[in-house]
């Protein structure tokens, strides 16, 4: 079965304008980079680093995970965060460099739930425990 290689969303295909970059500086200048977290920011990089001329990568996930030596559940994590944060699109296997949006979104810090707060709970106390044992 051929690739689908037309952009998922052609209205925000990315252009070089002005200088020679990837990353616009308006990454940096905007805010975009401090609104990332570490894994978002590793995913995003490597992202444009083998994207194509449309910011469009075809890695798959596996091979993203084994490049940035993520766990599945941090890649997915970090995917959804750039996605939540309308950096990127993504469909099936493609995942979409987009263009900036106006302005970097930052997603409201929820509180963790009572499962959340057990596990960070359980986590703690066996880093403590392994720190321990050194």
């Amino acid at each position: 079965m051929p690739i689908n290689r037309h952009p998922i969303v052609p209205s925000r295909l990315r252009r070089i304008d002005g200088g020679f970059g990837f990353i616009p500086h308006r990454f940096l200048r905007d805010g975009f980079l401090r609104s990332l977290s570490a894994d978002e920011l590793r995913l995003y990089l490597m992202l444009v680093l083998v994207a194509d001329r449309d910011g469009i990568s075809f890695y798959s996930h596996q091979r993203l995970c084994s490049t940035l030596d993520l766990s599945q559940d941090s890649y997915l994590a970090a995917r959804d965060g750039l996605l939540r944060k309308d950096l990127i699109a993504a469909e099936g296997l493609r995942v979409q460099l987009l263009s900036l949006p106006p302005e970097p979104i930052v997603p409201q810090a929820r509180p963790l739930d009572r499962d959340q707060q057990l596990c960070a709970c359980r986590s703690l106390i066996a880093s403590l425990a392994r720190a321990d044992g050194k």
